[in-house]
């Protein structure tokens, strides 16, 4: 299927390890020219970690909300764009959770905000644990896991406490398949 907007020329105006924002001129198909800013990343993974009616969840402070927040465990490597999304899923459980899980389910793949940004994450759901220690990165300092009845879950996010829309989404796309 052909694009419907024709890239003039493209430009990176901001790159860092996590990402890269580029400004693109771009040709609708009216023949209106404009700039469409897009930012890069790495797809990432989201874990919902469910056990005896229970999830793991974990809980650290995001700085551009400046708040702690508590979440799936989730996250991407940066170095390796091109990761496995099971390896993936395994190593960011593992770290964040010191979970390891002998069964996986793949849910599905969304992307993030598709309106700006070209990253993607696979949701899964790992089950039957083995408990280690956390590998947490410098970058998540603070980080703390906590072990919640989905019940209660369930009320977090009508109550506006879980504020994670790909938690959310998870979870929801999770229910919706029938897999919790």
């Amino acid at each position: 299927m052909p694009s419907e907007f024709k890239t003039l020329s493209s430009k990176v105006v901001y790159e860092n390890k996590w990402m890269r924002v580029r400004e693109d001129a771009i040709e609708r198909p009216s023949g209106q020219q404009g700039i469409y800013s897009v930012m890069e990343k790495p797809d990432f993974t989201v874990v919902i970690p469910v056990q005896d009616g229970y999830v793991y969840m974990v809980e650290q402070y995001r700085y551009p909300v400046e708040k702690r927040q508590l979440e799936f465990p989730q996250g991407t490597w940066e170095e390796e764009g091109d990761a496995d999304p099971a390896e993936l899923a395994a190593g960011e459980l593992q770290e964040e959770t010191g979970l390891l899980a002998k069964n996986w389910t793949h849910v599905g793949y969304q992307y993030l905000a598709y309106g700006f940004c070209n990253q993607g994450y696979h949701i899964w759901i790992a089950t039957d644990f083995t408990m280690t220690e956390q590998n947490l990165d410098a970058e998540e300092e603070g980080l703390t896991c906590h072990r919640i009845l989905l019940s209660e879950l369930d009320e977090k996010i009508i109550n506006g406490e879980i504020l994670d829309a790909t938690t959310c989404n998870a979870l929801g796309l999770a229910r919706m398949k029938g897999l919790i």
